[in-house]
């Protein structure tokens, strides 16, 4: 992924940053890192146990919206790279303000979480807790950072100006797996807002994603259109996902998971496209 290395900065600079990040974070007494294993965050949760050794504890959230592939891959990360791990469950499902799906949705599902990594703090003990907000993700629409600032949740790898593509380069040059790994989001992210998050409807959005990596795709979305399912696949396979034999058994997977009507967005994937229509400002 040259493009991805290319776009970071100077290879001095760059450590600079690392170096400032670990510095911070040997600061801490201890930390708690919220831990998805996406890109960000294992390599948030690499530099803490670099920094802090076992005085952080990564903390995996497990609810309906999170996808057992991304479970898997946490846990193989924090295997192979000794992380301290914890999966704990949180129930932002039982909450009636998360399930109605409203712009805000994120909110609620970061007030669980925060909500049980304060408890979980506090009787252990460790003094910080952190996520894995990164430079770039200051001029999107986060109302989770909302929820952070209330708890008093901190951002290193933000604090540290560290852009996505720089940690994407930092990952790969510590030999983490996910330093090209697409750009990931809870499932919960397909349904269109003001429509209800049911566990259903999470399920038939993983199906349908696994079943369209098991056809050889990589960067993908499932959009929970009702009845329908609207894919977005990333540029550079939209002309395989156009091909009349491939369409065929797109369309047979994506059926066969639960939809009766399949439609490919030509656009492709992009990021935010949740939120394209909707007048909404950097959280």
């Amino acid at each position: 992924m040259t493009s991805v290395l290319a776009a970071s900065s100077a290879p001095g600079e760059l450590r600079a940053r690392e170096a400032a990040l670990l510095e911070g974070l040997r600061k801490l007494p201890s930390l708690i890192v919220a831990y998805s294993g996406g890109v960000d965050s294992a390599y948030l949760g690499w530099a803490a146990a670099a920094a802090n050794g076992d005085r952080v504890l990564c903390v995996t959230a497990d609810s309906p919206s999170y996808p057992e592939r991304h479970r898997a891959m946490a846990i193989a990360i924090a295997r192979d790279f000794s992380l301290p791990h914890e999966i704990i469950q949180t129930r932002e499902m039982d909450r009636p303000e998360y399930r109605a799906n409203p712009v805000n949705r994120c909110y609620f599902c970061k007030h669980e979480l925060y909500t049980s990594l304060r408890a979980l703090a506090t009787a252990r003990g460790f003094h910080a807790i952190a996520d894995g907000n990164n430079a770039d993700d200051r001029a999107d629409y986060r109302p989770g950072r909302a929820a952070a600032r209330e708890f008093g949740v901190i951002s290193p790898l933000d604090e540290a100006e560290l852009t996505k593509a720089e940690i994407r380069a930092l990952s790969r040059a510590a030999g983490l797996p996910t330093w090209d790994e697409p750009a990931s989001a809870c499932l919960s992210s397909r349904i269109p807002y003001q429509s209800e998050v049911t566990e259903t409807k999470l399920r038939a959005i993983e199906d349908a994603e696994d079943a369209l990596r098991a056809l050889g795709f990589r960067v993908l979305r499932v959009r929970h259109l009702g009845t329908m399912a609207r894919l977005e696949f990333g540029a550079d396979e939209l002309a395989r996902a156009a091909e009349p034999e491939m369409a065929r058994a797109i369309a047979a997977a994506v059926v066969g998971c639960g939809f009766e009507a399949v439609t490919v967005d030509p656009s492709g994937y992009r990021r935010g496209s949740l939120n394209e229509g909707i007048t909404l400002r950097p959280i």
